[in-house]
């Protein structure tokens, strides 16, 4: 398949800037195997589960990963955290009118530098004179898409981030997390539905284009993820029982399909470049929840791969006429694998 068969049309009014005033408050577009698609709001999730499935959540947490500086002539800089290296480095993307130089260093808040040390394609290694993580939860703001078209605001601290998020390291959200509070979690146990957690670090590539028509061209960006023995366990506990592995997110999907990749679901710690499209065969994740996501974008591709090309594609036709909310912020779908 070809980047543009992932096309679709996308009024602007439909992409969210703001998240509902509830986490639960969104709409849940359940798409059935043979059923008509079904038109919900997000607090009938717990309906659509089963007592023996298992809910797999991404942890991360959202660090507040855009900062401004001033090069020494006085042009703007802006930083946004990709990763943290080691020795006080990190991995960033930067925004400048003009190339950064190893001889002059950047002017961060708190009197801060950061200093130009190489390129990694579009990446950028600095380093600073202060521990990174604690400089940019001190310093730094949210990392908003940049689909919404405004500056972070102070709600978006906590909107931003799932309620049960804990290890730092992602500079964008797993978004289909964002739509569970606690009478969500609490309705989903009560109804016998077990939970576990994997961690997916997203980086700011997610939100970057494809920019080849064919997919056998394109190189994924690569994410960090952590699948431990606790949750092998309790996903093969679940297939035993005949429940249901539920992915909420993409990004747990990626998660325990990569750590699959050798034929059965093992303990992986590292990295994952792992694409998915139509046509992958899928070893662990029976359901997912997800929002939706861009245009020709791989996680779309995935979604698509997951649920079935024509199934998932009607279905955002329907989405758009429904006036659904996208991205980020917007509302969520619910699939079984195809």
């Amino acid at each position: 398949m070809r980047r543009t068969d992932f096309a679709y049309d996308l009024p602007v009014d439909l992409i969210a800037q703001h998240p509902p005033v509830k986490r639960a408050g969104g709409r849940l577009l359940h798409i059935p195997r043979a059923e008509p698609l079904q038109d919900l709001r997000f607090t009938d999730f717990p309906g659509l589960l089963k007592a023996g499935d298992l809910l797999v959540f991404n942890d991360t947490r959202v660090i507040p990963a855009r900062v401004h500086g001033v090069k020494p002539t006085g042009g703007q800089v802006e930083i946004l955290l990709e990763r943290v290296l080691d020795g006080n480095r990190i991995l960033a993307h930067v925004h400048a009118s003009k190339p950064l130089r190893a001889e002059a260093p950047v002017a961060l808040p708190g009197g801060v530098e950061a200093r130009f040390v190489t390129r990694h394609d579009d990446l950028f290694e600095l380093q600073l004179s202060a521990e990174p993580l604690a400089f940019f939860q001190q310093y730094g703001s949210m990392p908003l898409p940049p689909y919404i078209e405004r500056n972070a605001e102070l709600d978006d601290a906590t909107r931003y981030q799932t309620v049960y998020a804990r290890e730092p390291g992602a500079v964008a959200a797993p978004t289909a997390g964002l739509h569970f509070d606690d009478e969500i979690l609490a309705r989903c146990k009560a109804k016998g539905v077990e939970s576990t957690f994997v961690t997916l670090h997203v980086g700011a590539g997610t939100f970057q284009n494809v920019r080849v028509d064919d997919l056998q061209q394109h190189r994924m960006h690569a994410e960090r993820i952590s699948v431990s023995a606790e949750a092998c366990a309790a996903i093969a506990a679940t297939k035993a029982r005949g429940g249901r592995v539920v992915a909420v997110g993409t990004t747990v999907v990626r998660s325990l399909e990569s750590a699959a990749q050798a034929g059965s679901l093992q303990p992986y710690e590292g990295e994952t470049r792992l694409f998915i499209t139509p046509g992958y065969r899928f070893r662990v994740v029976d359901a997912l929840l997800t929002n939706f996501h861009l245009p020709e974008s791989t996680l779309l591709m995935l979604v698509c791969a997951f649920g079935g090309f024509d199934e998932v594609m009607g279905a955002y036709r329907h989405a758009v006429a429904q006036r659904y909310r996208f991205f980020s912020y917007g509302d969520a779908m619910f699939l079984e694998r195809r």
